[in-house]
């Protein structure tokens, strides 16, 4: 069997903006892979009611996954509704359960957006709940016993809610595949006018592409990168896990390594 990576966020068009590189990667790599939304994308239009927009918006999602092959796996709740709270965790659990990934991908833990920060806590949390028997998911699906390693995107804007500019672990190239980044980022084609008029946001492609380079040039590697940080291993995997790192040797570079603790 194929390894299994799981890109998790918030609304349509997310993981294209902040994760859609690697993933392709991690696709050419080997592994299967899985795409999901949690938040429909209700709230993207000044024109169209939820329903309607939420519609268009899986349509335009259901598409990005298939450019590359990934298995959609539907939204769970309308926009602004992305809470931390018991329904919601039951039925992501579930789904992390039924894909059994080694490579979970979602969003840094604080973010511009509560929806973000949210749906990282969630999806943490339906990892580490994976292997829990007495966790009791919706629908009912068996605990799995294979090791997860999760990874936080950048922050969208590349900094956090303070301003504070956010430096990661590590770096990903993607140099020769952010045309394919920026294909998928353009099926998304209700966002750029929500965009435009909601958040004053010109050139919704170019916003992601130019994020891409600041990350690229603050790796002093590469001409576009993603960058990431693995969460704490507690629970997850073994402590030295770094299956995107090994996976993708020869097309990632590590920060400085941390300082070692004082002796006592």
């Amino acid at each position: 069997m194929s390894p299994r990576a799981f890109a998790v966020a918030a609304h349509p068009d997310d993981i294209e903006f902040m994760m859609a590189g690697t993933l392709i990667l991690l696709g050419r790599a080997g592994y299967e892979l899985h795409y999901m939304t949690i938040a429909n994308g209700s709230c993207g239009s000044e024109r169209l009611d939820g329903g309607a927009i939420a519609a268009i918006r899986r349509q335009e999602a259901m598409a990005a996954a298939a450019l590359v092959g990934a298995t959609y796996h539907e939204s769970l709740v309308d926009d602004l509704e992305v809470l931390y709270e018991l329904e919601t965790l039951r039925r992501l659990a579930a789904v992390m359960r039924e894909v059994g990934p080694q490579i979970v991908l979602t969003h840094w833990p604080d973010e511009y957006m509560e929806d973000h920060s949210n749906a990282s806590r969630l999806v943490c949390t339906a990892a580490f709940a994976r292997g829990m028997p007495n966790f009791r998911t919706d629908p009912a699906r068996p605990a799995i016993g294979v090791p997860v390693t999760i990874y936080h995107a950048m922050p969208y804007g590349l900094r956090d809610p303070l301003r504070q500019l956010v430096r990661p672990e590590m770096w990903v190239d993607v140099s020769d595949v952010i045309g394919k980044k920026r294909r998928m980022l353009a099926l998304h084609e209700s966002q750029k006018a929500w965009l435009d008029a909601s958040q004053g946001i010109d050139a919704y492609l170019d916003r992601m592409e130019e994020m891409c380079a600041q990350m690229g040039h603050l790796s002093g590697e590469y001409r576009y990168a993603e960058g990431w940080t693995r969460r704490l291993h507690l629970g997850y995997s073994a402590p030295e896990a770094d299956p995107l790192g090994d996976v993708l040797v020869g097309r990632c570079c590590h920060s400085d390594a941390e300082p070692p603790m004082p002796h006592r």
